[in-house]
């Protein structure tokens, strides 16, 4: 009888440029395909809903086939993961809605804004030195683009911008103090991936029916105003898709090669998305505004090389 072969969910079976082909194409694609969606789909909590049930349900399926590994759910590790999981609800909730009030560009001009406002609560609230002359440079750039972006933006309306705020607010937190909260609970990758989205998707309720949106869609229903098309169903198909596979490739990508290479990559995919954004539509910011972008991109691009310090040479020689 010939050998069965078992997949070893621990074992890396994909190249390096795989990867990051993967992590690009997804990166870069998933704000405009979100943006799509909200277009086409105007419910952002129950679109983060699915995007949080694909995920979830996707890393469960795919363990009982053991083609990947998580940890199982247990409510001590779920209790103390679950601030982490309202932060998490938060970010994405504020962006969602940023996307629907506003374009592409300024979720990543405030995005970008998230080194600054780490620098200064690290300083405020964490006792952290001054950042270094590079990095406070590099910080001063990125300020300076966005607020150039803010000033030449002609769709600027309060509602967009006050969720704009509130994205800033929870990615600042979340980088601060939340990353520290969960990485000594022992959860492999996978396990992270797993306890966010399901935790979040237990949270989704509570927002649906907060924010109002449930009954709109229950009116928009039972009136007859709201059609389900295809092309909103393959909207939200694609949103939910590409959420579990950015969550795949994010974490491979990030084992898979150095630091230093992963925010490279992540700077690219931010200027294709910008460029896929508008070359596909006019839902984008006036060509003043894309210049503000582009040097809040380039700040952060330096603000990476000023914080990242050179690898002894015997841990690079090791390395090959």
């Amino acid at each position: 009888m010939p050998e069965i072969i078992r997949f070893n969910p621990n074992k890396q079976h994909y190249g390096t440029t795989t990867l990051i082909t993967g992590y690009a194409l997804c990166s870069s694609l998933l704000a405009v395909i979100n943006k799509f969606a909200i277009a086409k789909f105007n419910y952002p909590a129950l679109l983060t809903a699915l995007q949080y049930l694909t995920s979830s349900l996707g890393v469960w399926v795919l363990a009982k086939f053991n083609l990947l590994h998580h940890d199982p759910f247990k409510f001590p590790i779920a209790k103390k993961f679950f601030p982490a999981a309202i932060v998490f609800y938060l970010a994405i909730f504020a962006n969602t809605n940023l996307l629907r009030h506003a374009n592409v560009g300024t979720s990543i001009v405030f995005r970008s804004l998230t080194p600054l406002l780490v620098a200064v609560a690290g300083k405020a609230f964490r006792k952290q030195p001054y950042p270094a002359k590079l990095t406070f440079m590099s910080l001063f750039i990125i300020l300076g683009g966005a607020v150039g972006y803010v000033v030449t933006d002609k769709g600027f309306t309060l509602v967009a911008y006050l969720w704009a705020f509130v994205y800033s607010m929870t990615i600042t937190v979340e980088m601060v103090y939340v990353k520290h909260m969960v990485m000594n609970l022992g959860l492999n990758t996978w396990g992270f991936v797993f306890y966010n989205n399901l935790l979040s998707l237990m949270i989704a309720p509570f927002f649906w029916v907060l924010s109002g949106e449930c009954g709109e869609l229950f009116a928009s229903v039972s009136g007859g105003r709201d059609r389900f098309e295809l092309v909103a169903f393959v909207a939200v198909c694609l949103s939910c898709l590409f959420g579990l596979l950015i969550s795949f490739f994010g974490f491979a990508a990030r084992k898979a090669i150095s630091a230093t290479a992963f925010t490279v990559t992540g700077v690219v995919n931010k200027f294709l998305t910008v460029l896929i954004n508008i070359l596909i539509w006019d839902k984008h910011a006036t060509p003043i505004g894309l210049v503000c972008l582009l040097f809040t991109l380039a700040g952060g691009v330096l603000y990476q090389q000023s914080v990242t310090s050179p690898k002894p040479v015997a841990s690079v020689l090791a390395r090959r």
